[in-house]
């Protein structure tokens, strides 16, 4: 079940996002965040009339979320979003990802957003084939613009316009 988010999914959703904190480069935050920070982050999208979605699993345990922010402040951006997903570690590969998308695009299209781009860390084949999968091609690469693990990293941004 595709939902939106509540206040009591804050827990649930730092457990799958500190997850890729501390064992991947598909984010480049490098300190576990809190559940009370992962609200305040919630509560901004949602301040902002963007939608955050999470899927749950069978048992009804929160497995995956996504959303949208603005892309940028100033107000001819208004209606470019960047969207993100991410999948608990058990849930990856079952098609939860593209639900999520799918739920997340209907909405935004609803809103009027024109541009939704979605910043990858490279190398991530799963993620570049999800973005494409809704067909979104990409627009650009910056070199070597992270470092997490001692490790420098790539960072490709992908683009769909409605």
């Amino acid at each position: 079940m595709i939902r939106t988010v509540q206040e009591k999914d804050a827990e649930a959703i730092c457990d799958i996002y500190n997850h890729y904190i501390t064992n991947t480069i598909i984010t480049f935050e490098e300190q576990t965040i809190t559940p009370v920070e992962m609200l305040s982050r919630i509560t901004k999208v949602l301040n902002a009339e963007l939608p955050w979605l999470v899927v749950e699993d069978d048992t009804g345990e929160v497995a995956g979320y996504a959303y949208a922010t603005k892309w940028r402040e100033r107000f001819s951006y208004r209606f470019s979003v960047e969207v993100t997903v991410y999948l608990s570690a058990e849930h990856g590969g079952k098609g939860l990802g593209s639900q999520l998308y799918q739920a997340l695009f209907d909405k935004l299209k609803v809103l009027g957003i024109h541009s939704v781009i979605g910043g990858i860390t490279l190398p991530n084949a799963a993620s570049v084939a999800l973005h494409e999968k809704f067909g979104m091609e990409k627009v650009a690469h910056f070199k070597e613009v992270g470092l997490k693990f001692d490790r420098w990293l790539d960072v490709g941004y992908w683009q769909a316009t409605f």
